[in-house]
Formats: structure tokens, C-alpha cells, sequence
């Protein structure tokens, strides 16, 4: 993945336009990771692969509600059991 600063992309916006359609660009700004510029073919093609559903919670499968009501944290979270006393 080609990677350039957001100064640069505004300055030579068609080069990296015309590298998107090949590649991912990853864009920096200060020295960061911001975003990343993709082909809208890509994008469609990785929206079609995300599977996921948002729910609310009375719309979640009777099973998943008694697995997140008997779920029981890992031992080492005990730790931390003392950030929620008041």
C-alpha cells in the first residue's frame, strides 16, 4: 500500500486518484495514519463481505441473551474489581 501525506494528495490529488483505482492509498496527517483512499469498486466489493446486523437488544436471539446473562468474566479481570467501587 502507497502511503502519502495529506499535503501531498491535495497537491497531486489526480495522481493518487488515478494509483486508488489500482491500489489502496494510505493518507497521513502529522506523521498519522488517517485515512485510506480506495476504489469505489473495492469499497463495494468489502461492504458486500460485511456481514454484520446491528440489533436491538429485545431483538437479540433468545440463546445469545441466556450466553450473555451466564457469561462469567475471565479470573484476571479481578484485578481491576476495585476501579468500581465508589
Amino acid at each position: 500500500m502507497v502511503t502519502v501525506k495529506s499535503a501531498d494528495l491535495r497537491r497531486q490529488f489526480t495522481r493518487y486518484r488515478e494509483l486508488a483505482l489500482k491500489e489502496p492509498v494510505s493518507v497521513t496527517h502529522n506523521g498519522r495514519e488517517s485515512l485510506v483512499v480506495l476504489s469505489a469498486d473495492e469499497f463495494k466489493r468489502l461492504k458486500a463481505l460485511d456481514t454484520r446486523e446491528a440489533l436491538f437488544a429485545w431483538e437479540l436471539p433468545r440463546d445469545l441473551i441466556e450466553a450473555l446473562e451466564t457469561a462469567e468474566p475471565p479470573a484476571f479481570t479481578a484485578q481491576f474489581d476495585h476501579e468500581l467501587d465508589p
